[in-house]
Formats: C-alpha cells, sequence, structure tokens
C-alpha cells in the first residue's frame, strides 16, 4: 500500500486527484489536508488533517511531521500555492524517504509569469499572442485594437482577467496592478479553446498526452470537455516538451485563431481537468506512482472516447 498526501482537498484539483486514486490499480491511502477544517474533499481521504497556508514560516515542518506521523511515501500538491512552496523548499525533505510529484523548478518558475512564458515563445520562433507589458494606452489600443485582455502576469485560474474597453479602464488597472500589469490581444473565441495533458519524463519527451476541446466555467475551471484528437496541437505540445523539458503532468491551454493554435499558459502541474482525464482512461494518480515512487515510464492508456460535463453536486450532513 502507498500512502499518498494531496494538499488543497478542498479545491477541484484536490478531489479530482483523490477521485483519479481512487480508480488506480494501486492500493492507497489518501492523506488529505486543507487550511479549511470543512473542505469537502476531507469526505474522500482515509485521514484528514487541517492545514498551515503555504506562506506560512513554518510550513516546511509542517509537511516534515505530517511525512512522519503517517509515514507517506508521495506528496501531490492539489493547489498552485502548495506546488510554489513545496518546490521552493525541497532541499528540506531530501533527507525524508518520499518523493514529491513535482515539475521542473525552472519550468514552474518561468510559467508562474506569464510575460516571461511569451518571451519564450517568442525565443524559439513559436507563434504567440501578442502581448505587452509598457506602452501608453493608445498606441496599445492601436495594436490589440479594443477591447483588449488585461491578463495579471502572475495569477492562476483565469483570476483577474479583465476586457478593457476605454483608456480610463486602461490607466485604473495599469496604476493598480504595477509589475503585475500585462495586456494581450483576444485571440480565438470560447468555443476554440483546447487544453492538453501531457506526462513529461524530463529528457524533452512525454509518455502521453490527451487532448480536451472545452469551455470553462466562471471559476476558470473546465465545465465541458470533449475528447479530440487533433495532430497539429499534439505535434507542437511535443515541440515544447523538447524545449521546456517537463516532468510529470503537465497543462497546456489553447486557443485557435485564424487557423492557427496559440498557446494561453503553461500549468506545471495537474490541472482541475484531471478527473475528466482519469474518467477517459488517463488517471495522472496513477500514473504519478509508476513514475516518482516506482521509477517508470507510465505506459500509453487506453483512452476512450466522449464528452463530459460538470454540475453541482451536494453534501449533506444531518445532526
Amino acid at each position: 500500500m502507498y500512502k499518498v498526501l494531496v494538499t488543497g482537498v478542498g479545491a477541484i484539483i484536490g478531489y479530482g486527484i483523490i477521485k483519479s486514486l481512487r480508480k488506480s490499480k494501486y492500493d492507497v491511502q489518501i492523506i488529505g489536508m486543507d487550511i479549511y477544517d470543512d473542505a469537502i474533499g476531507r469526505h474522500w481521504c482515509d485521514h484528514f488533517v487541517q492545514a498551515v497556508p503555504a506562506n506560512a514560516p513554518h510550513y516546511p515542518e509542517y509537511i516534515r511531521s505530517l511525512v512522519d506521523r503517517y509515514n507517506i511515501d508521495l506528496i501531490i500538491p492539489g493547489i498552485e500555492q502548495d506546488g510554489f512552496r513545496l518546490a521552493k523548499e525541497s532541499a528540506q525533505f531530501h533527507d525524508l524517504n518520499v518523493k514529491l510529484a513535482l515539475n521542473r523548478h525552472d519550468l514552474i518558475d518561468m510559467a508562474a509569469d506569464k510575460w516571461l512564458t511569451f518571451l519564450e515563445l517568442e525565443k524559439h520562433d513559436f507563434p504567440a499572442i501578442p502581448t505587452y507589458i509598457e506602452g501608453e494606452f493608445t498606441e496599445l489600443s492601436a495594436v490589440l485594437k479594443l477591447p483588449m485582455l488585461l491578463k495579471p502576469r502572475r495569477s492562476y485560474a483565469s483570476k483577474g482577467i479583465q476586457k478593457l474597453y476605454s483608456q480610463t479602464d486602461f490607466e485604473y488597472w495599469k496604476t493598480k496592478l504595477e509589475d503585475n500589469f500585462m495586456v494581450q490581444e483576444i485571440v480565438g473565441s470560447e468555443d476554440e479553446e483546447f487544453t492538453v495533458g501531457a506526462f513529461g519524463l524530463g529528457d524533452g519527451t512525454i509518455s502521453q498526452q490527451i487532448t480536451f476541446q472545452r469551455k470553462l466555467s466562471g471559476e476558470g475551471a473546465t465545465a465541458k470537455a470533449k475528447i479530440i484528437q487533433h495532430f497539429e496541437l499534439e505535434k507542437q505540445v511535443e515541440q515544447l516538451a523538447q524545449i521546456f523539458r517537463p516532468i510529470g503532468p503537465t497543462n497546456f491551454q489553447y486557443r485557435k485563431h485564424n487557423g492557427q493554435f496559440l498557446l494561453l499558459e503553461i500549468n506545471p502541474r495537474i490541472s482541475s481537468s484531471t478527473s475528466l482525464r482519469s474518467a477517459f482512461g488517463y488517471n495522472e494518480g496513477e500514473m504519478c506512482i509508476e513514475y516518482f515512487l516506482e521509477d517508470k515510464i507510465p505506459g500509453r492508456r487506453e483512452l476512450k472516447a466522449g464528452w463530459a460535463q460538470r454540475y453541482i453536486e451536494d453534501w449533506v450532513t444531518l445532526c
């Protein structure tokens, strides 16, 4: 039996990881943690602990105490904040017999800043969405057209994204965000958005990928998804993998614009689509155990065809 710590089990990624682990071929004991004591994911864990925030000074010591208490074999972060802190503090866990399901540290750092991602795409001559962090309204609105898209350099799950319709909007957000300010051209449409999950092997190759054409919810997670195959998009992901050399679960988000696939962002972690992917045969929790604990290249999964739709469900406890 493997003992797996999943963080952020009150959020869609965290309890999606739990669902995937429960479907896996492995016998697992799941220890879930969340900063909220009423996190919904607690009901699906074998053990639940209320966590300290990822930015707490004693966070590494807290994680070490959980590893010791539960003899944890693998830690899978379910929220970005935990992933960032675990990557930053990873040296503090080297003396423990525990593995961290983390991507390359340099890729984590780059992907955390969408401007750095844009620069890297330009450096390697990949098609990129026109993006600026400097400039005046008159010149940028002439290039990007109105409305233009405000996308904070450092954000996640579509947080802080706004459409700018006027100079008043532009000046307000530029002043408010300071060095986090970034604007882009609005490309494609909501009907031509794609998310690609790929499992990186760290050497520029991937073991497998899965592609959804999707629609987002208001919270920034996938609300509807249809599994598709598209050679051009798969080839581009393979080319990006050669450059960024991801390790483990990695998510590439795209929009199609004028017949061209344009990268929105890279998420070097398990994404909110993970439970949907496992339903179609692509089980990232299971693959993490194979790769990080058993030192195996995850075998290719047989993917099922179909589509998925998410809905709100209730958990009721009667007193």
